[in-house]
């Protein structure tokens, strides 16, 4: 491990296996409401930050848009133990952080106060904290940093960019919502779209039909997720999959079912939205985590409260 990364074990969570968990990495903006302390950073330079930091180590940070998404996430981790003590596919989480350890001291006591099951906090001083995802086993990264999330999917690491807003899910059940094309599927369909309109883009989905469509950035965190949800009977799982697209269930969904299958990735409920807002079927839905690449849908979401990750 490079000497600019400072890792804290919380002694208090039990340490998961790396290689067999689901690795979820989230940046202490993405988790926590640091929104006035990112505009001291930024106005006063570090040395205020940390001095700030400090002097309220003490002092719980409000929750951020990440927040309930680990809190379900938790509670999966709870299910999965109590159905089977030995179980080691669990999730493990990990807080990935520009801070210093001195000033990263507000963090930990933050995420113990809460009783988040957080593993492992990682204090890293480099520019570039993505280069220590691989070494992590880490699945899915979530940050408040549009380079950060560039990075980690150039890394090939299943990435997305958190939107500090305020969060009103309290369902436990994990509830996770997934765009389609650029986000579990590849974006070939939407280059057609850009370069031959609808027209063009139905034809080619038509042409293409039996033919599986390539794989987008999150496809790798949806399959583990899929793998864990196998473990519960439907009816009683406390994970739950979407997939909310823009695609016409009629002229492109076929496609959609038949990609989805063909990687043996169950999704609870599929709604093809036919270029309708998305606004209203979340409001129903209440996912804890919506991924999409159109920022007009991230949006949308955010006007009706939910919880929003943008797939650039």
């Amino acid at each position: 491990m490079a000497e600019t990364e400072s890792t804290v074990l919380n002694t208090s969570v039990k340490q998961k296996d790396p290689s067999e968990a689901l690795v979820i990495a989230v940046t202490t903006r993405a988790i926590f409401d640091l929104e006035e302390e990112h505009e001291l950073f930024l106005a006063k330079g570090k040395d205020e930050y940390v001095r700030h930091q400090q002097a309220n180590q003490n002092k719980p940070l409000p929750p951020g848009t990440a927040f309930a998404f680990i809190r379900a996430v938790q509670h999966v981790n709870e299910q999965l133990l109590a159905s089977d003590p030995a179980e080691r596919d669990l999730f493990d989480v990990i807080v990935l952080s520009n801070n210093s350890p001195e000033s990263g001291v507000r963090i930990i006591n933050s995420a113990k106060h809460y009783g988040l099951e957080i593993s492992k906090f990682c204090f890293v001083s480099d520019e570039d904290s993505t280069q220590y995802l691989k070494s992590h086993h880490v699945k899915l990264f979530l940050s408040a940093d549009r380079t950060d999330v560039c990075n980690a999917l150039h890394r090939g690491v299943s990435a997305a960019l958190v939107f500090q807003q305020e969060v009103q899910t309290s369902s436990t059940q994990l509830r996770v919502v997934f765009d389609g094309d650029a986000v579990l599927f590849s974006d070939e369909t939407d280059q057609v779209f850009r370069e031959k309109g609808l027209e063009g883009a139905v034809q080619y989905e038509r042409a293409m039909e039996a033919v599986p469509m390539g794989e987008g950035p999150l496809k790798a965190f949806a399959m583990h997720l899929g793998k864990m949800r196998k473990k519960f009977r439907q009816e009683k799982s406390p994970i739950r999959t979407y997939l909310v697209t823009a695609r016409s269930g009629r002229d492109m969904g076929v496609r959609a079912i038949k990609t989805l299958r063909e990687w043996g990735l169950a999704i609870d409920e599929a709604f093809f939205m036919d270029g309708a807002p998305k606004g209203p079927i979340l409001t129903q839905i209440q996912p804890h985590i919506f991924f999409d690449d159109g920022l007009h849908n991230i949006q949308g979401a955010q006007e009706v409260g939910v919880p929003s990750a943008w797939v650039p």
